[in-house]
């Protein structure tokens, strides 16, 4: 029987064993791919041994002309020709790539000597450096940091902080519920506000207690200065002999420190939270200018005017008593503003959605060097 096989197969001679023929075959092939000197020559010969031309893919097409005891006897050795030629290939393009490899890294090694590259390939959100430079400020004033998680039940929620059953802060329309309630009954709800921290912590700690929580909440509502979910940062003073003093004095040394002027002249109005008694809302003093406000200045003054920029109060008695605390004995004030309002004031933002579009465009913009760390004494925004 007489093969021609194409491109460097030599034919096989008259008088061969086929059992000769097909080892020579082998090492012929298996000596060209050991010679490959790239992936364009092994896949060539790949395709001259094992396409749909060659040589080895001939004679397996030649099996079904073969007579059984033809078939029996070259069938096995054909098969073991292609498996062996096979494994050569793949063993060489192992070696080929791995090569290839070692000269790619080889060309791209750094050199740990040159400067770095300053282009920035990143940015911190403006929102966790605000939460920074919060945390930086307060840790400043004596607070720890707490927090609590994300999804509530409705007595964290609103019970304990002395919120009526018919408040409408627990309507549909307001709040997050889950179709599940928990192994007590409860309702469970994704939370409206960090105050249930406050709750957990007074609950679980003894006082004296300095806390701020700052985290996300939810709730239903969206537009351009709204997100169904947004930031606050609430604060929490529980001691003896707490008055309203103390509020003012915190809340003022705050917003000093994080909008870094000494111009910052605070109103209080008396309100209205189910969590406070007495209540205020706090109105920063500010001046529009170039399509923006600038927080800074007496309200009063002439091109001044009043923002209402966050709430408080004294620690409601019922809310301590709730809490497994005497209301006789200690007290406390509270106050929560968002991270989301805060942020968009000092770096003039005008939407909060865009904080949660995921823009490259706007990151690059309004976002902060990985090592722009806020500290008092270099700078909360340097």
């Amino acid at each position: 029987m007489e093969h021609a096989v194409a491109r460097g197969v030599p034919v096989i001679a008259a008088g061969q064993t086929m059992m000769s023929n097909y080892q020579a075959m082998q090492a012929r092939l298996a000596a060209d791919i050991a010679a490959a000197e790239d992936l364009d020559a092994l896949e060539a010969l790949r395709v001259i041994a094992l396409g749909k031309a060659g040589s080895i893919t001939a004679l397996l097409k030649s099996l079904g002309a073969m007579t059984p005891d033809e078939r029996q006897a070259q069938g096995p050795q054909i098969h073991a020709l292609r498996e062996t030629i096979t494994a050569a290939l793949a063993e060489r393009k192992a070696a080929l790539d791995a090569a290839a490899l070692d000269i790619k890294l080889a060309a791209e090694a750094i050199d740990m000597t040159l400067p770095a590259d300053a282009a920035p390939k990143g940015s911190v959100h403006s929102v966790s450096q605000v939460m920074d430079e919060l945390t930086e400020i307060f840790a400043d004033m004596g607070f720890a940091v707490a927090t609590g998680p994300e999804i509530e039940d409705d007595w964290h929620n609103f019970t304990a902080l002395n919120i009526p059953e018919t408040h409408p802060a627990r309507a549909m329309h307001d709040t997050f519920y889950f179709p599940d309630v928990d192994a007590e009954g409860r309702a469970m709800l994704l939370r409206t506000h960090t105050s249930p921290v406050q709750i957990r912590t007074m609950m679980n700690q003894e006082p004296p207690i300095r806390i701020i929580a700052p985290g996300r909440v939810y709730r239903s509502d969206s537009d351009a200065t709204h997100t169904p979910m947004f930031h606050q940062v609430e604060g929490l003073v529980i001691d003896r002999g707490i008055h309203m003093g103390h509020l003012k004095w915190t809340l003022e040394t705050f917003l000093k420190a994080y909008f870094e002027r000494d111009d910052i002249v605070l109103r209080l109005r008396p309100s209205y939270f189910p969590f406070t008694e007495p209540s205020a809302e706090v109105d920063v003093g500010y001046k529009q200018e170039k399509g923006r406000r600038i927080v800074g200045g007496h309200g009063d003054d002439d091109g001044h005017a009043w923002m209402e920029l966050l709430g408080s109060g004294m620690v409601n008695r019922r809310v301590i008593a709730n809490c497994g605390l005497d209301p006789d004995v200690w007290q406390g004030f509270a106050f929560g503003v968002g991270v989301d309002r805060l942020a968009m004031l000092k770096y003039g933002m005008d939407d909060l959605r865009a904080f949660f579009d995921g823009d490259l465009r706007w990151l690059a913009h309004y976002g902060f060097g990985a090592l722009s760390v806020p500290t008092l004494s270099g700078g909360i925004s340097a």
